[in-house]
């Protein structure tokens, strides 16, 4: 990866980091053969290849008969474990209530799998760069997976456990929540400038957070217990909470 971003940071050579993220992929499918069982080899290409689809709904939840048709979970589970512990994705569990621990809260047959990084996600995905200055206009609910792969490669970074994400069921969904020590607090993404998020308003109403975030392309603001955080200020989550909380409690 370091490869890629010197290319566009030094060089800003778009098709060179084509070919970089291109090769990083290639590396990682001959590495499903090398090192997973015989059983397993056809089943990862499967899985990794139906990704960026599984993203592309709208509850972007993770479907095994999406990977193949007619297959059942358990034909595929050891696949989809192999992914997950050898770090090239991340299985984000429906979190049933923000209680602690969060994983006996679990909804372990509801989960969505992102990407180990959001660059790989979009070549993987044969998404253009180029399509990014046509807003809207070619790719929506695609969008919003790119930015939450994004802001989940941050968080999981900064955190010893993995985010979840919340659902009422149909009513609402809120895209990640964290466990900040004893705290859970919950994060939503949007792409855009448009920030309304009943599904967070419904959250803070059910469950008082101390602190909300949302991460948008609008400035840094704070709005009560609420949080906007531009999305390139990601990896500096932990300091603006800091900053909420100390501002809170004056």
């Amino acid at each position: 990866m370091p490869e890629s971003v010197r290319a566009w940071a030094q060089e800003k050579d778009v098709a060179r980091v084509q070919k970089v993220l291109r090769d990083i992929l290639d590396a990682y499918e001959l590495d499903f053969s090398k090192h997973a069982a015989i059983k397993d080899i056809a089943k990862l290409g499967f899985i990794w290849s139906s990704i960026p689809s599984q993203l592309s709904r709208e509850n972007k939840k993770f479907i095994y008969k999406a990977v193949k048709k007619g297959v059942r979970a358990r034909e595929y589970e050891d696949a989809l474990t192999w992914l997950c512990n050898a770090g090239l994705t991340y299985k984000i569990y429906r979190n049933t209530k923000p209680a602690l621990p969060v994983s006996a809260y679990d909804d372990l047959g509801a989960f969505k799998l992102y990407m180990v990084d959001v660059g790989l996600l979009r070549r993987l995905a044969f998404l253009d760069p180029v399509s990014f200055n046509e807003g809207n206009r070619l790719f929506s609910e695609f969008k919003g997976a790119l930015s939450e792969n994004y802001i989940l490669q941050s968080l999981a970074a900064q955190y010893e456990v993995l985010p979840r994400y919340w659902s009422s069921g149909s009513t609402a969904e809120v895209d990640f929540t964290i466990q900040r020590g004893n705290d859970i607090l919950p994060i939503e993404v949007k792409s855009d400038e448009n920030t309304r998020g009943k599904s967070l308003a419904l959250y803070n109403q059910r469950y008082a957070p101390r602190i909300r975030v949302k991460f948008s392309l609008k400035n840094l603001k704070k709005d009560n217990n609420l949080i906007n955080i531009p999305m390139f200020l990601a990896d500096y989550l932990e300091k603006f909470i800091d900053l909420a909380a100390t501002e809170g409690n004056k």
